[in-house]
């Protein structure tokens, strides 16, 4: 029997069958694929370690977890409240599991001041970070025969939770020469009646864009001339150290409704503690049916959000952080930004055609006629991390082949030693270097 791509089979001692063989979805996950580049770090000859590879300290650029390198670390002040909370032994029961009532509206607030109009705590849903927010909306969203417009290159999760909800994926282009804009032709080319949502992430992962305010305009625009609605991944919120701001796309919500997903992870540099929110920017009240308000607080109940005593952290986090620490933080992204860029100009065989203005990664193109033994990205980064000891993301894992995905929230001379060793490997396996021309 097979029912929604799942094949089920039994056999039970009474002869009745009762095993499942369940089919996974086949996407590629960052996390999935990184593993599997740690482990051929590892590398083994005839059962012996080879101590020449083991050498070299391993430097992974491919995660966007900055915690990993010391220069990036939470303010004090969120430390010393998660402290407080956790000894004052009045969080330690469940929470509401739309989140507690003093972390909504902290949240509400703290995305007002960026817009128009006004939040409410009712229109924020606390989650465990902003993949379970991701997870929520689409589980929400999700209906027979639904499909929703991706952006590629983009972040891998949505493709994952769409697959788990049976909808169907359609991806719009990113534009590399146009500072990675939304092919907004490509979008209205794909839409039907039954397009849940057009997902937009921004600031940019994996490209390290950041939208200007027209662009995000022109994007509400036309969700609103196809009738559906936006959903705003800003995880990497105010993150831009470029020549534009940032700008919540809940900016435009009187335009076409906004589902803002977005975490504490990134701007407070704490990703472990899994504090994100998933929150209804409607003016006009389309979210505000009380069969969806209702479908979202029973989806909330399945799933249950993050510790009770971090959520109750939350208010004095955003209440108390100051600006200085949100300032050296944008400070050291554009410096290790700059670093990067400047390296891989050093490097014939990659290219970057859009310098990051935000976020924590940018996209490099690889040029493979200039490699003699690379096959594609994948090749290219399981080979450099075996001989170099350096992580790279393939391409494909955020939808473009043989192009790379470059973290640069790491420390300055980590970033350089990485750096410096990918030119090296460029090099010894370049036509130049192995005599052809």
């Amino acid at each position: 029997m097979e029912a929604n791509g799942v094949k089920v089979k039994s056999n039970s001692g009474d002869g009745v069958n009762n095993q499942l063989e369940i089919e996974t979805p086949n996407n590629i996950t960052i996390k999935g694929i990184l593993g599997l580049l740690m482990e051929n770090t590892e590398t083994e000859e005839n059962g012996v370690c080879n101590l020449k590879m083991k050498k070299k300290k391993v430097i992974s650029l491919g995660m966007g977890d900055p915690t990993a390198y010391s220069c990036f670390h939470s303010p004090a002040v969120a430390q010393d409240a998660v402290l407080q909370t956790l000894a004052s032994h009045k969080f330690n029961g469940y929470s509401p599991t739309v989140g507690l009532p003093q972390t909504r509206k902290a949240i509400a607030d703290y995305l007002s001041r960026d817009l128009p109009d006004k939040l409410c705590a009712d229109d924020v849903y606390v989650t465990a970070g902003c993949t379970q927010a991701i997870e929520i909306a689409l589980s929400i969203l999700a209906r027979p025969g639904s499909n929703i417009l991706l952006p590629r290159p983009g972040f891998p999760i949505y493709a994952l939770c769409a697959a788990f909800r049976h909808i169907e994926v359609r991806y719009f282009d990113l534009v590399p020469g146009k500072g990675w804009e939304v092919d907004l032709n490509s979008v209205e080319a794909l839409a039907d009646r039954n397009t849940i949502a057009i997902v937009v992430i921004n600031p940019g992962n994996p490209c390290g864009n950041v939208y200007s305010y027209q662009h995000l305009q022109e994007i509400a625009e036309t969700a609103n001339k196809l009738r559906t609605i936006v959903i705003a991944d800003e995880v990497y919120g105010h993150l831009a150290f470029g020549a534009k701001p940032f700008v919540p796309m809940g900016v435009f919500g009187a335009i076409a409704p906004v589902l803002t997903l977005g975490s504490l992870s990134k701007r407070w540099l704490v990703p472990g503690w899994r504090l994100g929110w998933l929150v209804t920017n409607d003016p006009n009240g389309t979210f505000k049916n009380p069969k969806f308000v209702e479908r979202i607080k029973k989806y909330c109940d399945i799933c249950g959000g993050p510790a009770t005593f971090i959520q109750a952290a939350v208010p004095r986090i955003i209440q108390q952080t100051e600006d200085i620490f949100f300032r050296k933080t944008v400070n050291l992204l554009k410096w290790t930004a700059d670093i990067c860029c400047e390296r891989i100009k050093e490097i014939p065989c990659i290219s970057c055609p859009h310098k990051p203005e935000g976020s924590m990664a940018v996209m490099v193109k690889l040029n493979l006629s200039l490699l003699t033994d690379i096959s594609d990205d994948i090749d290219f980064c399981f080979k450099l991390a075996k001989e170099e000891s350096v992580i790279l993301l393939p391409g494909l894992a955020v939808g473009l082949k043989n192009w790379i995905r470059i973290t640069f929230a790491a420390d300055p001379s980590s970033l350089e030693e990485a750096l410096g060793r990918l030119k090296s490997f460029c090099q010894r396996h370049s036509y130049q270097q192995n005599g052809h021309h």
